[in-house]
């Protein structure tokens, strides 16, 4: 006898700005996984009928987002439209998830209203509306005190009860007031809108002065490193790996770049002790050593990472994410013949090079400073292009870019010059095409000592002592 076909795994769509996300909406999310296995949280790129959605940057969005669903069983956040600037439609997200399992779509009864009539606003206004009406599952979320008619449920509906009443707009009305939305949002929530100044009608600030008081860390050591094992003795009585509110990262900038390539989806700020050598993204340990150890006053400096988009020989796509560097070199004995567009704009039509180098400023002190490019103070808005040995043009080493630059490098007959590339040191195989730029989603908090020099640092290298 043949056995039962296994059920399909159900799984709620749950769609939205999140500007900013609210306990309602974390409430929701709670309700949804009593009636579905599993939930994809996804917050919508710029959208033509909510001008609202650029009311700040992606990034400040995203965080938010990741911070608000956090420690939700079931619950993931997808970030896809805020990296791309996009606005996924409903019919599109059906196909997109077709293969996790049965889809159902959250919305609410103001979208429903009017159904029976064909006059709903999901059937008048939505890309193909009246098609996914019919077709399409709808989970159906009914706040408290709102009356609405049977009637009008689409075919393939789960209405579900929810007891909880907020909206964004009502919060963003209430910090551009000054006023306090501490009943209306997770603390984590508020207190990263605190940190940045947003919805208060001036510009968000990339750096921010925060004090760790009670620290939950999660302690990331080199342990090939004496130094950072011993430090790590120092500061395990904070440890607090399942419920960090820090990661502390004791060793060297390597240290360091691993950890943010790990971790930075937790949203956490970085605290780096040096137990290497100049440590460029470390705190120096001497100005650790303070007792109590805790509370410690520090600065925030957000740093992005680059979204690298690549293609190799056949065509296949794939992506990554670099917080140092990106870079594509020669994979044979040929040099590589690379073309540059910078902005859509052919800037160098053929680069002839060992490779080509693309950094962030946090990590223009590494093999971009190697290869001939001069340093940036971490948190400078601006990213560098750097050549590895350049044979033509003559004398061209390096282009500074500012941080809204789109790039893109082509290499010319990859049969012949084949080149490979890497994201951080990750090795991503042989490419033809890398495209880049600044994520709009992705960036690492590094925290520092009030009295940690930036440009003491980078001066340094620059003026070294005499011997």
């Amino acid at each position: 006898m043949a056995g039962k076909a296994k059920p399909k795994k159900t799984v709620a769509l749950f769609g939205g700005s999140f500007n900013p996300p609210g306990l309602h909406h974390r409430g929701i999310a709670e309700r949804l996984i009593r009636h579905f296995d599993e939930v994809l949280v996804i917050p919508c790129g710029p959208r033509p009928d909510k001008q609202a959605t650029n009311d700040v940057d992606p990034i400040y969005r995203a965080v938010m987002t990741d911070i608000a669903f956090r420690g939700l069983p079931r619950v993931a956040v997808e970030l896809f439209d805020l990296e791309q600037a996009t606005f996924t439609r409903t019919h599109q997200l059906q196909d997109m998830f077709a293969h996790r399992g049965e889809l159902w779509h959250v919305v609410g009864t103001d979208l429903i209203q009017g159904g029976h009539k064909g006059r709903s606003y999901i059937q008048r206004f939505w890309q193909k509306g009246r098609e996914i009406w019919e077709r399409l599952n709808f989970a159906v979320i009914v706040r408290p005190g709102y009356h609405f008619n049977q009637a009008d449920l689409p075919p393939h509906h789960h209405v579900i009860e929810f007891d909880c009443d907020g909206s964004s707009r009502s919060i963003r009305e209430r910090l551009f007031r000054h006023q306090s939305i501490t009943a209306m949002v997770t603390p984590e929530v508020e207190q990263y809108i605190d940190l940045h100044g947003l919805y208060r009608g001036s510009i968000p600030a990339r750096v921010a002065r925060f004090t760790l008081e009670q620290p939950r860390l999660l302690i990331i050591a080199d342990e090939r490193n004496p130094k950072a094992v011993e430090l790590a003795k120092k500061f395990k009585p904070f440890r607090n790996a399942k419920n960090p509110n820090c990661v502390l990262v004791l060793g060297g900038d390597g240290s360091m770049l691993r950890a943010i390539r790990k971790h930075w989806r937790l949203r956490l700020p970085f605290l780096g002790i040096n137990a290497g050598h100049i440590g460029f993204l470390m705190n120096d340990a001497e100005e650790i050593h303070r007792e109590p150890l805790f509370p410690l006053d520090l600065i925030l400096h957000q740093m992005p990472l680059i979204y690298l988009e690549m293609t190799d020989p056949k065509g296949q796509p794939h992506q990554a994410l670099a917080f140092n560097d990106a870079w594509m070199e020669r994979a044979g004995s040929q040099t590589a013949w690379i073309e540059v567009k910078v902005n859509e704009r052919v800037r160098l039509p053929r680069l002839v090079c060992d490779g080509a180098l693309l950094s962030t400023a946090a990590g223009s002190t590494a093999y971009a400073r190697a290869m001939g490019a001069t340093p940036l103070l971490a948190d400078t808005p601006a990213w560098v292009l750097v050549g590895s040995n350049v044979m033509r043009p003559m004398n061209w080493k390096s282009a500074l870019l500012t941080h809204d630059s789109q790039v893109e490098l082509r290499a010319h007959d990859v049969a012949k010059r084949p080149v490979r590339a890497y994201a951080d040191g990750v090795a991503q195989g042989e490419v033809e095409t890398m495209r880049a730029r600044i994520s709009r989603i992705a960036a690492a908090e590094l925290a520092f000592l009030p009295t940690h020099d930036m440009a003491e640092k980078i001066a340094q290298i620059q003026f070294p002592a005499h011997p």
